[in-house]
């Protein structure tokens, strides 16, 4: 009786996997996936396929997807050299004020990007905090330049890939870096060498997410860096300003977005997100 007890627990774990959703567990789950695929549907099916080839061969066009995809690379390598120690500091140590450290950084997830985009000026404008000393000093201006709008997309990304790395850092077995340390390692060889390995699923899953919000960022862009074609105008705001003067040709920037967003996601969702918590199917 006791040997068959493992094999009855086991066929009621599968019946019960087996079993089909819960009615009030499945409707809501529909409605909210109709909310969400519809209007990426209603943009597809509205697009103007024939105008797309035009479009997209327009140098302005180019220009844009251009810059959007150097900045938000950009952005994404600045938030993981500053990004990755902050989450380390907030999972690890046993400092005073993590709390209020990491409200902190977290505070960009929730602040208007406007917000931010303004908070950037006072502190880096030519008249800012930090901006009046190196135009001062070194002549070097921040505002409505390339380098403004990465700024401005590591301001708003960032805490994405704090996140998933302090999420991962948490999640990972300390006694591997115990083992490391009882050998005679460091901490900041335990850290190349043992921790970093153990959190590089979370470290991926955060570069795409930091990468994709990046790619899609708008209002602190605009504020901070303006909309300058060839300089700052990424594809978030050239579809802004297209959307004002020719609706299909917004439809048409859109969609390459869209595009580039699944593609980035589908391409790495296998060997990062997959690997960083369930599997994703």
């Amino acid at each position: 009786m006791t040997a068959r007890a493992p094999g009855r627990l086991e066929t009621a774990v599968r019946r019960r996997r087996g079993r089909s959703v819960p009615a009030p567990l499945l409707i809501p789950a529909v409605v909210g996936v109709v909310f969400l695929v519809l209007p990426l549907a209603g943009l597809v099916v509205r697009a103007p396929w024939s105008a797309i080839g035009p479009a997209l061969a327009a140098p302005e066009v180019g220009q844009a997807l251009r810059l959007s995809l150097l900045s938000a690379t950009l952005a994404t390598l600045v938030s993981i050299v500053l990004g990755v120690p902050i989450a380390w500091v907030l999972a690890r140590s046993t400092a005073r004020g993590r709390s209020v450290l990491r409200a902190l950084v977290t505070v960009p997830l929730v602040l208007p990007p406007v917000v931010g985009g303004v908070a950037l000026f006072l502190v880096l404008g030519r008249q800012g905090i930090v901006g009046s000393w190196l135009d001062g000093s070194f002549g070097i201006t921040i505002p409505f330049t390339t380098a403004a709008v990465v700024i401005a997309e590591t301001f708003v990304a960032m805490p994405f890939l704090v996140i998933s790395v302090e999420g991962a850092l948490r999640a990972a077995d300390a006694r591997f870096e115990d083992v490391a340390a009882t050998l005679g390692a460091d901490r900041w060889t335990t850290f190349r060498w043992v921790t970093l390995p153990l959190v590089a699923p979370g470290i991926g899953a955060g570069a795409v997410l930091c990468w994709a919000r990046a790619l899609g960022e708008f209002g602190a862009t605009i504020t901070f860096a303006g909309n300058f074609p060839g300089t700052t105008q990424t594809m978030p705001l050239a579809v802004y300003l297209a959307l004002q003067r020719d609706p299909e040709a917004a439809i048409v920037l859109s969609l390459v977005l869209l595009g580039v967003s699944l593609v980035t996601l589908l391409l790495l969702r296998d060997r990062w997100l997959g690997r960083s918590g369930a599997p994703i199917a």
